[in-house]
Order: C-alpha cells, then sequence, then structure tokens
C-alpha cells in the first residue's frame, strides 16, 4: 500500500501517530468464547494500520483503503454524532447506516468518551469540544471471512487513540473496550475472543484464553513440524447475522433453565457471579452435564413457551423472540464439549514429544468441533466442501480441518504437518477455486 496519509489529507502541523493490529484464526474454540470457554488463536500476517492525525475543529475525516484498491470515505462533525447534544449508540447506528464501517472507528471515541469521560482535547479546540481526527484506515485482513477483521480494526484504532491521547489502558482494558464497541455501537453480540488475539496474539504461537471473560494463559509455542493455515470458503460471514444470533441466544436459554433448575430466581439471572456456573457452561464438566442435564434440555423450544416458564435469559445482548423456536440442546451442548476439546487440544500441544497417536487426536478433535457447529445450524455447504478435500488430502500431511469463528460460512482452520502439509494445503486452495470458478483467500 504505497498511498501515505499525505495523499488524503493536508499538513496541519499536527504529529501522526500510528497503531497495527493483526487478524486472527480461531484454531479451537469460536462460538464457546461467550460461554466461557477456553479458546486457542492464532495471528494471521493480515493487519490493519491506522494513521490518525488530531484535529481542533471537532470534524473527523476518515479514508478507509484496502488492498483491492477499494476506497471508502467519509466526514462528519462531532456533534452531528449526538442526539440532543448526548452520546447516543442507536442513533449513530441510524446516522451511519450507510456508511455502518464507520461505527468501528467513530464507536471506540465515543465509547471512550461516554464510558470513562475522557474528552480528547487538544490546544486551540474550544472549551469541552471533542477535537476531531483525520483518521486513514489501510487494511489487508479481508472482511466477512471469520478472521476478526472489525476486532483488528477496533483494537487498532483504540491503539492510535492511546498514542495520540496519551491514554493508558490497564491489562485487557483496551480488548474490553474495543469488544464495547461492536456490542454497544454496532451491535453485533460477538464475545471476547477476537479482541484479546488482536491484542495479544503472536507469531508462532497459540494464545490461550479463558474466556470468564478475559483470562489470558502463556503463550504455547507451535511446534516446529506442526504448522495450521486457513482457507476462505467464499461465504460471508458476520456476526451480527441471524444465524449465530439465534444460536447465542438458544445457548444462554439453555444456561438460564440449568440455573433455574439448579435453584436460581429470574432475579439472580442479572447477577451472574451469584449462580452456580457463574453463568457460564463451560464451567460444567461434559459429564456432570451428560448426567444431569443434557436429555433434561428440549431439543427444541419456542420463545413464547420458554418465556413463559423461564422469562428472559441471562444475556445481556441478545433478546428471546417468542415468534421463534430455538434448538436449545446443541446449543447449550457444544460450549460445554467444545471446552474439553480446546483444554485437552492444549494439553496434547504442550508436550515435549508429541506421538502420531497425539496428532490423529488432534485432527479428530477439530473435526469434532466442525461437526459440533454443524449440529447447531452454524455450518455451510461451502466450509462442508473445504473440510471435505482437506479430509482427501489426511495421508499427504494434512491432519485436521475445521469452520471457525462465528461460523455459517468464513474461513476453515487447516493443521498440516511439515512441508508435505503445506503443499497439500495449497492444493486444497486450488482444488477449491477451481470449483468455485474464482479467487479465495489462503491465510497463514
Amino acid at each position: 500500500m504505497a498511498t501515505t496519509f499525505y495523499d488524503f489529507f493536508d499538513n496541519n502541523n499536527q504529529p501522526i501517530f500510528t497503531a497495527s493490529s493483526p487478524g486472527r484464526l480461531d484454531v479451537m474454540g469460536g462460538i464457546a468464547d461467550y460461554s466461557g470457554s477456553m479458546v486457542l488463536q492464532k495471528t494471521i500476517v493480515q493487519e490493519t494500520k491506522i494513521t490518525l492525525r488530531k484535529r481542533s475543529d471537532g470534524v473527523f475525516k476518515l479514508i478507509s483503503k484496502h488492498e483491492d484498491g477499494s476506497k471508502r470515505k467519509l466526514e462528519i462533525h462531532f456533534s452531528e454524532m449526538l442526539l440532543d447534544h448526548k452520546i447516543d449508540y442507536a442513533f449513530l447506528r441510524e446516522k451511519l447506516k450507510q456508511n455502518s464501517w464507520a461505527c468501528y472507528v467513530l464507536g471506540c471515541f465515543l465509547i471512550l468518551i461516554k464510558e470513562n469521560k475522557w474528552p480528547f482535547e487538544v490546544p486551540g479546540a474550544v472549551s469541552g469540544a471533542v477535537s476531531g481526527a483525520d483518521i486513514l484506515i489501510e487494511s489487508s485482513v479481508p472482511m466477512g471471512k471469520g478472521v476478526a477483521s472489525s476486532a483488528a480494526l477496533e483494537v487498532a484504532m483504540l491503539k492510535a487513540i492511546k498514542a495520540a491521547y496519551q491514554i493508558n489502558f490497564e491489562g485487557t482494558a483496551l480488548a474490553i473496550l474495543a469488544q464495547r464497541v461492536e456490542n454497544e455501537i454496532v451491535s453485533a453480540p460477538c464475545g471476547l475472543m477476537d479482541q484479546l488475539a488482536s491484542c495479544f496474539g503472536e507469531k508462532n504461537s497459540l494464545l490461550p484464553i479463558l474466556c470468564q471473560p478475559d483470562l489470558i494463559e502463556n503463550l504455547i509455542k507451535i511446534p516446529d513440524n506442526i504448522r495450521f493455515y486457513g482457507i476462505d470458503s467464499g461465504k460471508k460471514h458476520s456476526v451480527a447475522g441471524n444465524p449465530y444470533r439465534d444460536v447465542r441466544t438458544a445457548t444462554f436459554m439453555g444456561m438460564s433453565m440449568i440455573e433455574q433448575w439448579l435453584g436460581a430466581t429470574k432475579k439472580d439471572l442479572e447477577l451472574p457471579q451469584k449462580l452456580h456456573y457463574k453463568g457460564y457452561l463451560a464451567n460444567i464438566s461434559k459429564y456432570d452435564f451428560d448426567v444431569s442435564f443434557l436429555y433434561k434440555l428440549p431439543k427444541k423450544i419456542s420463545g413464547a413457551e420458554f418465556i413463559e416458564k423461564y422469562g428472559q435469559s441471562i444475556d445481556t445482548m441478545t433478546t428471546v423472540n417468542p415468534e421463534k423456536a430455538y434448538a436449545v440442546r446443541q446449543a447449550t451442548l457444544h460450549p460445554v464439549y467444545e471446552n474439553e476439546r480446546v483444554k485437552r487440544f492444549a494439553e496434547i500441544l504442550k508436550k515435549s514429544i508429541i506421538s502420531a497417536n497425539d496428532l490423529t487426536e488432534l485432527g479428530d478433535l477439530m473435526h469434532a468441533s466442525h461437526e459440533s457447529y454443524s449440529a447447531c445450524g452454524l455450518g455451510s455447504d461451502a466450509t462442508d466442501r473445504l473440510v471435505a478435500l482437506a479430509k482427501n488430502h489426511q495421508n499427504k500431511g494434512i491432519l485436521g480441518a475445521k469452520i471457525t469463528g462465528g461460523g455459517n460460512g468464513g474461513t476453515v482452520a487447516i493443521l498440516a504437518i511439515g512441508e508435505e502439509g503445506f503443499e497439500a494445503a495449497k492444493q486444497i486452495h486450488a482444488d477449491y477455486q477451481a470449483i468455485v470458478g474464482h479467487e479465495v483467500v489462503f491465510f497463514k
């Protein structure tokens, strides 16, 4: 990307600040993040870069530039984002509905102002006014591929703001604020996994995160002979989409049922710390789940019946629709089983010597995760086709494959061994492109 900041903005003698953040490949864990599971995340080479220069007139000039040459622009005054002189997230979403991408950028400022009372002023600005900024976004993280393009943007934006305004974020505070942008302003009910991975992931390692909500464990160095790749299915994915939202809703419906069976009142559901499992399904062992809850949970229940018997769910990010039927049993089962799969996956990778049987088990764990996604309703023909191609190369250095992130399209993660596995992964990529008739991204 040879184009520079100065190609877009006149020099106003303010210093320039830059920050970047990578996308990520979800190796294991995925949608179990919002249920408190362990997840394993790997950064990819694609990243988002933010270049920022402060203004003193309250104007925000945004330009988003992508590798394919596409470009989007927006100029907006801070006052235009306010409703009755107050920050209103729903108003901003409506204001920017034709430029929804800008919610991720401007949302970082608004979250900080509203939630933390930081005023973003520069010398010469009108007292009490937000200073404004010129912002250039350059991203090689493709959108809608399930590799955390939105998290990379939010995290890079907050890093640039941190540098420009000398804000100190401690621990995981920056990642949590990035998630709040997604939840509160973009209105996408995502967990914290993507933002943490974009903040703390490192090359050639897997980042283990216990999503309760943000317990980061020591990085797991990927053994030299083991490699993880991603192949785009060509089907666009979005965590704001209905399938993801419905599965999340059903998952928390199951959690709410279980806690009430254990004695929690509907009022108790508002205070997760008082609940038996602290509001996290992943805190239930597979054994206890199978013995005590699996067959008690309905395969399906209408939203109306659930509301009548149990009230609204424990989740503040979703609402049970009385007109819908929800597949509660499978959605509730998935994070319990996935958490145990992830922990076993990490345990194997930490071994000093990884046997052939261990390698086979790693692949089996990925395939089981993929099948569980599909059972939840988050699979797709495109990702299934990619996983099938990977299975056809299991005797050629490929061990396993699975759908990633929020599912319902996006990217497939592939586990390969050595150079033979790399060549096989490239062949899978080529074969898949021939099948779909267009180029798809290969992630390393």
